[in-house]
């Protein structure tokens, strides 16, 4: 947690740090990621980073955190728009649709996404990885256990797989058509988010056995 320090400065700096940390490790992730480049463009001292955060994972964590938490609320909104008259399959196609076009709208989230999936130190990685997902299943597992109870998800459907297949899936659409050697198979990369809807819906179309009501 940043200390009382970090919450009375105000917001105006507090969102200029968050913002210059966010390019700083989502292109260089934690091990590399500068505290003196974050400074410097945040026009703070770097001992001041330490009035903030006890150490540089405490504040890597938090600002991946915010990042996961900043997302989650957005989609949130997204999902809350969408036609719920529509089966599930067609509910879950623009689900993806509309992450695709905020991850290609919002790089610097995009790019702590890459951070805390790509990190190698597994210590750090645990802490980041443990702390998005929980934002993904947030949303995810209330949002099948909804269409399960609307007869759209078949009664002895596992959830918990479907739920795993999708935390699996969100990364990899988010980060796919930007990064090289991610996706060799469906060849997602340098797609826009438009090109990346019949993959999509190719995906939804594989995932259907895992919960299409029984005919």
């Amino acid at each position: 947690m940043p200390t009382s320090t970090w919450f009375r400065l105000n917001v105006a700096k507090r969102e200029r740090v968050l913002e210059v940390a966010m390019r700083e490790f989502g292109e260089h992730g934690y091990s590399t990621g500068s505290l003196n480049t974050i400074a410097r463009e945040a026009g703070i001292a770097k001992g001041s980073l330490f009035q903030y955060f006890s150490d540089k994972l405490e504040f890597y964590a938090f600002v991946c955190d915010e990042t996961s938490r900043r997302i989650r609320e957005e989609m949130e909104r997204r999902i809350s728009r969408l036609d719920l008259d529509q089966p599930f399959d067609d509910w879950l196609f623009d689900v993806m649709c509309e992450w695709t076009e905020y991850m290609a709208d919002h790089p610097l989230e995009r790019a702590v996404t890459a951070a805390t999936n790509f990190e190698l130190d597994n210590t750090v990685r645990s802490v980041v990885r443990d702390t998005a997902t929980q934002h993904y299943l947030q949303v995810i597992h209330p949002a099948l256990e909804l269409w399960r109870e609307r007869g759209d998800i078949r009664e002895d459907a596992d959830l918990d797989v479907l739920a795993t297949v999708m935390l699996m899936m969100l990364p990899h659409l988010a980060l796919a058509p930007y990064y090289d050697g991610l996706d060799p198979v469906l060849g997602l990369r340098g797609r826009t988010p438009a090109e990346q809807r019949a993959v999509i819906r190719r995906l939804i179309t594989g995932l259907r056995p895992l919960f299409a009501p029984l005919k």
